[in-house]
């Protein structure tokens, strides 16, 4: 999750997913977020880019909505294929607005493309998943990895927004022959904010805060922070802040664990 530090008023109210980040040593802290600063930078740049393409009114709609955003980024590290180790991450699509994902040279990122007539299942409504879809199922695009070449996609806010416009990527990971790095960083809504369709601005919300505190903890059900959520009474917090929203995603479900891998 974001980093956070303890004496932040959000922290002290009981914020779920608030909190600081256990950075390994004060050097990994400093690089890595020098990184999430440029690529926060980068995403904003990209949200103006898409309002554009989108010919709204003010090309700042978007980038507006992550002002102080809920930015974080994983840093993941794929062991070589082997009989012990062979699940990647199973097909899925990001519970956020923007990905910017960098690799290093030797590749395993594969991306699902659009196709005509099949649907996407909204991951913030309780009863649909793109956990496992079409996973085993052509066509799949192979992301051959470029120096210095980030690879860009809409997450599941990105499709709200634009009521199915832009679509959430479905992507997966396959194990190669070698060790693989990878960099995730994800360009967010702030985490209090009301989103609304774009071509509908009265219609039904999601409360950012919400949907990735349902995503995270239908993720990751073992987790402690899961587990500090439900024990804490976390949720009821955003209850009283979340208003009349759309149906969120139920926060925990096994199906879309064993899928992520």
């Amino acid at each position: 999750c974001k980093d956070v530090p303890l004496d932040d008023a959000r922290v002290r109210a009981q914020w779920p997913c608030h909190g600081p980040t256990p950075w390994p040593d004060a050097e990994y802290q400093q690089s890595m977020q020098a990184l999430m600063d440029t690529l926060s930078s980068v995403g904003e740049k990209l949200l103006k880019l898409t309002a554009l393409g989108l010919e709204l009114d003010d090309i700042d709609t978007l980038a507006k909505l992550a002002v102080d955003g809920w930015h974080h980024m994983r840093v993941l590290r794929f062991p070589p294929c082997s009989e012990r180790t062979s699940r990647g991450i199973g097909s899925h699509t990001d519970y956020g607005m923007l990905v910017i994902a960098a690799q290093d040279d030797v590749g395993g990122l594969y991306v699902r493309p659009p196709v005509e007539g099949e649907p996407r299942n909204r991951n913030w409504l309780e009863n649909e998943s793109m956990a496992g879809m079409y996973e085993n199922s052509e066509p799949w695009t192979f992301v051959k990895p470029i120096p210095s070449v980030l690879t860009v996609f809409p997450g599941d806010i990105l499709q709200f927004l634009t009521n199915g416009l832009l679509l959430s990527t479905p992507h997966k990971v396959v194990l190669n022959t070698r060790e693989r790095f990878a960099l995730a960083y994800f360009h967010e809504p702030n985490f209090a904010a009301h989103v609304h369709p774009l071509s509908k601005p009265d219609a039904s919300h999601i409360h950012y805060g919400s949907h990735f505190t349902h995503m995270f903890m239908r993720s990751y059900p073992e987790r402690i922070t899961t587990r500090r959520i439900l024990e804490e009474d976390r949720l009821s917090f955003l209850e009283r802040r979340a208003g009349d929203q759309i149906v969120r995603a139920s926060p925990v479900n096994a199906a879309w664990t064993r899928s992520r891998g």
